[in-house]
C-alpha cells in the first residue's frame, strides 16, 4: 500500500509498504480521509520531536523512523479480527490515536491523557492515517453514525478542543475570549458555541483568521495590533472581564493579555504547546486568584464530540479548505500549510 513516512527533518516520502494485518482484538481501517496537523508540521520543520529518531526505539512502539505519519483520520471499516463482534464491514469510524501504559500514576487515576510513556499512533509509530490501510486496537475505535468520514477526520482536533473547554468548567452562558484563531482557537470557538457558552470573543492579528472566527461562531474579534485586547473584553462584558480565556498562540505576553483579560477569580487555559519556557508577572495573577490551567490532548472527548457531530451541533465545513491526494502531499499541504499567509485551516489527504 501506499504510504507517507518520515524519515527525517524535512524528508516525507510516499512509499510503498506492506499492508497491515489484523491481529486479535484489533480493525482494520481503510483510510478515506486524514487531516493534516500543526504537529505534523513541526516533525517536518525541525524533527524528529514525537517521532522516534532513526535507530532510536521508541519505548512504547518500539519503531524507529521512518514512520507512517497521520493521527486525524476516518475511514471504513476493512477487516475484523475474529474476537471483534461489534463493528461490521464497510462502517464508518474514526480513532482516538494514543497509546498509553495503563500502569503509571496518571493511568491509573484515569487520566491516561497525562500518561508517563504517552505515544501517538501517526507520529510514534503503530501505523498512521496518511496511508491507505491502519490497524488499530478495537478499544480506540468509534463508529461514526451519521458523520460523514469528512467530518470524521476532524474529530481527534475537535476531541482536544472540547477537552480544552471541558478543562475551563465553564457555567451555562459564561464569557469566554479565545486568544490566537489557528485551527485548534477556531474549533475552541465552535465548541464553546456548541455547549453553551456566552458572549465569544477572538484575538487574533489576520484578518482572515478574524473572519473564521465569525463564522465559527465568535460573537466579536479584536486585532491586538489596533487596540489593547483586554480593555476591549473588560468592555464587551461590562467591566468584569471573561469567565475564561484561552492561550492558543504559546507566546508571553498573550499570557499575560489572557491573565489581564479575565474578571477576577476568573480562568486562563493554556492550550498552546510552547516551543520556550513562558515567562509570566505572577503579580496580576495572584491578585485576581486567576485560576491558570492546563490541557493535554483529551480523555473520553471523542465520543461527545461525534454525539454533537450527529446533533447537529457542530460543523466542520468552515474548516476545511482544500482536499488534496496522497502524493500531493507534501507540496500541497505542507508547502501550503507553511506558506504564512493564513489561507488554510484543515487540509484533508485522501490517501
Amino acid at each position: 500500500m501506499r504510504a507517507a513516512r518520515f524519515h527525517g527533518r524535512g524528508d516525507i516520502r510516499i512509499e510503498e509498504i506492506p499492508e497491515p494485518a489484523v491481529r486479535p482484538g484489533t480493525v482494520k481501517i481503510k483510510v478515506d480521509w486524514c487531516g493534516i496537523c500543526g504537529t505534523d508540521l513541526h516533525e517536518y520543520l525541525d524533527g524528529p520531536i514525537f517521532c522516534p529518531a532513526p535507530g532510536e526505539p521508541h519505548p512504547m512502539t518500539g519503531e524507529t523512523s521512518p514512520v507512517v505519519l497521520g493521527h486525524e483520520f476516518a475511514g471504513t471499516v476493512a477487516e475484523l479480527a475474529d474476537d471483534v463482534g461489534d463493528l461490521s464491514v464497510g462502517e464508518r469510524v474514526t480513532a482516538e490515536p494514543r497509546l498509553v501504559c495503563r500502569s503509571c500514576p496518571p493511568c491509573l487515576a484515569g487520566h491516561h491523557n497525562s500518561c508517563d510513556r504517552a505515544a501517538t499512533i501517526g507520529l510514534a509509530g503503530g501505523g498512521g492515517g496518511l496511508a491507505e490501510y491502519i490497524v488499530v486496537d478495537r478499544e480506540l475505535v468509534f463508529p461514526l453514525g451519521g458523520v460523514t468520514t469528512e467530518a470524521g477526520a476532524l474529530i481527534e482536533p475537535l476531541a482536544v478542543a472540547h477537552h480544552a473547554v471541558g478543562r475551563a468548567e465553564l457555567a451555562p452562558g459564561a464569557s469566554a475570549a479565545v486568544f490566537g484563531a489557528g485551527p485548534i482557537g477556531l474549533l475552541i470557538v465552535t465548541v464553546l458555541r456548541a455547549t453553551g457558552a456566552g458572549h465569544i470573543s477572538v484575538v487574533e492579528p489576520s484578518a482572515g483568521r478574524r473572519r473564521r472566527a465569525l463564522a465559527a461562531g465568535a460573537d466579536a474579534v479584536i486585532d491586538p495590533l489596533a487596540e489593547t485586547a483586554d480593555e476591549r473584553i473588560r468592555e464587551l462584558t461590562g467591566g468584569a472581564g471573561a469567565d475564561v480565556a484561552f492561550e492558543c498562540a504559546g507566546v508571553d505576553s498573550v499570557l499575560a493579555a489572557c491573565v489581564a483579560s479575565v474578571k477576577a477569580r476568573g480562568t486562563v487555559v493554556n492550550v498552546a504547546i510552547w516551543s520556550r519556557p513562558a515567562t509570566l508577572d505572577m503579580i496580576p495573577l495572584v491578585l485576581k486568584e486567576v485560576r491558570l490551567v492546563g490541557t493535554i490532548c483529551y480523555a473520553g472527548d471523542h465520543q461527545p464530540v461525534i454525539d454533537l457531530l450527529n446533533a447537529g451541533k457542530l460543523s466542520v465545513d468552515p474548516f476545511i479548505t482544500r482536499r488534496i491526494d496522497l502524493e500531493d502531499l507534501v507540496e500541497n499541504g505542507f508547502q501550503a500549510l507553511l506558506d504564512g499567509t493564513g489561507e488554510h485551516i484543515k487540509i484533508l489527504v485522501r490517501p
